[in-house]
């Protein structure tokens, strides 16, 4: 089981504010947590094989193609409002 001075460890490491009362339950719970992940590293993983993706897809974004416009007048032309060739907005100040 871990000690009281772990979980403040582990607390102080997570930002978790922890009352004097709580260390007991968290000792009990963390350690719980700990003793499987102690399980876990006892399987045998030699014959496994690594995926990447659970569902098998490999790539599914679309190619990377930059778009293409004749000018700035056929950038222009699509703004709400323009001013001497350039985006019209709101003044911010």
């Amino acid at each position: 089981m871990l000690s009281s001075d772990e979980v403040k460890h582990i607390a102080l490491l997570g930002r978790i504010g922890l009352r004097e009362s709580e260390i007991p339950k968290y000792q009990k719970d963390l350690s719980e947590v700990f003793d499987f992940f102690r399980t876990l590293e006892t399987l045998p993983t030699d014959t496994l094989v690594p995926i990447s993706h659970i569902t098998g897809r490999a790539d599914v974004m679309r190619e990377d193609v930059s778009a293409s416009y004749d000018g700035q007048a056929q950038v222009l032309e699509n703004a709400p409002a323009t001013k001497d060739n350039f985006f019209k907005v709101r003044s911010v100040f």
